[in-house]
């Protein structure tokens, strides 16, 4: 899984300072993206956007989960898409939407709409999780409808506060804030690729004679390699010290819209038709990333801080104690997993715990005593919490808690 380095996204003041001292006064950046957050849901709210009157029905059989999706939203004026008050429907399942099912419809739809698989993205050259526009997506079928389809998904799940599972590269963030890339944003797609052109921007080049440059690139498509120059005549112009700027320049524009640049357009499209533009335009790359997927690595300290329990559990009742005990024996992957079963998403907002939204707001983790010892645990989707009976012994609770997060596909609607 992907997560934002700590050190990335909130950058720690002087060592000498106390845990107590840095909790009251939070480094400037993440100072400021907060601020920039409340302003930036004050002003959606203020605007209309998520409050009706109509609301935005979206049924959804799960089993034709994304042609569903596809056409609902598609089918949607751009009124009903930044207006309407969402409400996610599923088919056989009785129930209201109080933010349950519209999570767990985000979660589901982000993770099959943009895995590679399906062909509109492609995993990022460093590894396999970050994905980003794949040139082979000109080859789908009405390839730029479902990139604008994709450009609303994300839009929406931005106005009515929804992490999506899916991680995508910097550039790609870039890409839907119409930023201007640079070098270093090729070191997260092709690392060997970044350090040669940073080489040639280190380094004096001379008449360029030995590189044997021209602004002109060979790059394979479908298994037949073909040239393409960088500027008309690229192929005969060399790249030396003088023009080794616009050389780079032009490289690293290609680099990163090579066979991509009309879908992307596309999806930057279907964006802004959900939310205006100059609403997002105050975050920058790292801050739009953090908004719309999260972190992934979960701290468990902060959840058992902004943990709350009910009918008779609390923090030093036996059962609790053996539950984050379970927690530490699992993996991030499995946490993340009963993070989903509970809340329906297996993002952590950039907050962190505190900051997780139930169906009125934010509405903390909450653990409930329930059921018998032999009973398997429930969630509440719609409320972030989990119903745990009162097992006997920890290898008790351990089998039943990791059999809940691991066979359970569905979610119950209480």
């Amino acid at each position: 899984m992907s997560y934002v380095p700590i050190e990335e996204r909130s950058p720690q003041g002087s060592p000498v300072l106390s845990s107590r001292m840095t909790q009251r006064a939070p480094p400037p950046f993440r100072r400021d993206f907060e601020a920039k957050l409340r302003s930036f849901y004050r002003k959606l709210e203020s605007k209309g956007y998520g409050q009706g009157p109509h609301k935005l029905k979206l049924h959804i059989r799960r089993s034709h989960l994304l042609e569903d999706a596809f056409r609902r939203i598609m089918s949607a004026n751009k009124k009903d898409l930044q207006r309407g008050r969402l409400a996610v429907l599923w088919d056989t399942e009785e129930g209201l939407d109080y933010g349950g099912p519209s999570r767990e419809f985000f979660f589901l739809l982000s993770r099959e709409l943009f895995n590679p698989y399906y062909g509109l993205f492609e995993y990022s050259a460093n590894d396999t999780y970050t994905v980003q526009v794949s040139p082979l997506s000109a080859f789908v079928d009405n390839c730029h409808d479902w990139f604008r389809f994709s450009g609303r998904v994300l839009g929406l799940a931005l106005v009515h506060q929804y992490l999506l599972d899916a991680f995508f590269t910097r550039p790609f963030y870039k890409a839907l804030l119409r930023l201007p890339v640079a070098l270093s944003d090729l070191e997260s797609l092709d690392n060997e690729f970044h350090q040669s052109l940073q080489w040639i921007r280190d380094n004096d080049i001379g008449t360029g004679i030995d590189l044997g440059l021209t602004f002109c690139v060979t790059e394979e498509l479908l298994g037949r390699v073909v040239e393409r120059e960088l500027k008309p005549g690229g192929r005969n112009v060399i790249v030396h010290e003088k023009n080794k700027k616009e050389y780079l320049e032009r490289m690293i524009k290609w680099r990163l819209e090579r066979g991509v640049q009309e879908q992307t357009e596309s999806l930057v499209r279907g964006f802004y038709e959900v939310v205006d533009s100059r609403l997002v335009s105050v975050f920058d790359a790292r801050e739009l990333e953090l908004v719309i997927a999260g972190t992934a690595e979960i701290d468990t300290n902060d959840w058992r801080l902004n943990t709350e329990y009910r009918s008779g559990y609390h923090d030093n009742h036996q059962v609790i104690i053996w539950f984050w005990q379970v927690i530490e024996r699992f993996s991030n992957e499995q946490r993340l997993r009963l993070l989903q079963f509970v809340t329906g998403t297996s993002s952590i907002p950039y907050e962190g715990f505190s900051a997780l939204r139930g169906s009125t707001g934010p509405r903390r983790f909450c653990i409930e005593k329930w059921g018998k010892p032999n009973s398997l645990p429930r969630a509440h989707t719609c409320f972030n919490r989990l119903d745990l009976p009162p097992y006997p012994t920890p290898e008790l609770l351990y089998e039943k808690l990791l059999l809940a997060v691991e066979e359970t596909n569905t979610f119950g609607i209480e």
